[in-house]
């Protein structure tokens, strides 16, 4: 005859524990202590338990069909300089949407700070963070540079963090973000099959370098497939054209584009008097629906940053990793009346 099999409610009789706790420590719930999981599972090892599929498919179907239970909150961290850009930024909302949105399906909920707050530290955050039984964060809002406060540096290394948007540069830390290099070489790809024969970048220097040259690096790779005659040089000084525009109009006169790949809605109003040169939005905004360009979906990049910032919490991997994970997600193209057949193409 075979062994019966161990049940839950045998190990819970054996430890001296509730069922439900059982249940929640092997699956590797938080609201059981880390120290307690452990136990359970080396009895549950020792004894052989193993779960019935049928009744473990059963009840996961059943959590599922409930109403989202918060477990415990989540830190948002707004890392941008101002302190309403969650409301009012042209992207960073967007992020926040998907955060906010992953976060309720999957029971928690999430509690803001400002990084920027004089009155905030390390020191001060982290007992806000351990008084509310918030064990992990998500940070958001990162524009002008790569590298975090440094003195939240004893939060990074006690709370387990995902950055959005761009890769952090001592400490680096897990992050999700768009693919930006894939981005720019669909993006050129697109250009090319509506007909423009010069396409051309238009990014800031501080953006390129956030993003670790990662649009630069994708348009100069699209750009083998053209002829040398037809390859143009990216202009990389938008915010000092915004000053002196005549930057701008010197570069776009030595180039000659006949499509500019950009962020900047700026650079419309510089040629908006060139209805023969297309633009190409490299952040599609809803806001600007006739732009033509690339949807980042960025809210499911705020929805990748806290799957990841929870598996990491239940993993219990360290906070600052030897080998930080990066989540990459695929931008789509979005037609519009700014880049198209039709438009008068410079030879």
């Amino acid at each position: 005859m075979s062994a019966k099999p161990v049940t839950m409610t045998a190990l819970a009789l054996r430890l001296g524990v509730s069922k439900n706790t059982i249940s929640l420590a092997l699956r590797h719930d938080p609201q059981i202590p880390e120290k307690t999981r452990r136990r359970i599972q080396r009895l549950a090892d020792k004894l052989g338990y193993t779960k019935n599929p049928t009744v473990a498919h059963l009840m996961t179907q059943l959590r599922r069909s409930k109403s989202a239970r918060y477990q415990s909150p989540l830190a948002l961290l707004n890392a941008n300089v101002d302190p309403d850009a969650f409301h009012r930024h042209p992207t960073i909302p967007t992020y926040v949407k998907g955060c906010r949105k992953r976060a309720a399906e999957l029971g928690y909920s999430l509690d803001e700070f400002w990084l920027h707050d004089e009155s905030l530290n390390g020191e001060r955050l982290n007992k806000i963070l351990h008084t509310r039984n918030i064990r992990g964060a998500i940070v958001v809002g990162l524009m002008k540079e790569n590298r975090l406060p440094d003195r939240f540096l004893t939060t990074w290394r006690t709370f387990h963090t995902v950055v959005t948007g761009v890769r952090t540069h001592e400490p680096a830390l897990s992050f999700a973000c768009t693919d930006h290099h894939m981005l720019a070489m669909t993006a050129f790809q697109k250009a090319i099959e509506l007909g423009y024969r010069r396409p051309a970048l238009v990014l800031d220097h501080v953006i390129d370098g956030l993003t670790d040259g990662r649009f630069s690096a994708g348009m100069q790779i699209a750009q083998a497939q053209i002829p040398a005659s037809r390859r143009t040089k990216p202009f990389y000084f938008v915010e000092e054209a915004r000053k002196e525009p005549s930057l701008f109009y010197a570069w776009f006169e030595k180039e000659k584009p006949d499509v500019l790949l950009t962020l900047y809605n700026v650079v419309r109003h510089w040629l908006q008097d060139r209805r023969d040169i297309g633009m190409i939005q490299l952040e599609w905004r809803a806001q600007s629906p006739e732009w033509a360009g690339m949807n980042q979906h960025n809210d499911l990049v705020g929805e990748a940053a806290v799957e990841m910032v929870i598996n990491l919490i239940h993993n219990n991997d360290p906070c600052i990793p030897d080998f930080p994970r990066a989540t990459l997600l695929g931008s789509t193209w979005v037609d519009g009346t700014t880049a198209k057949l039709g438009l008068l193409r410079n030879s």
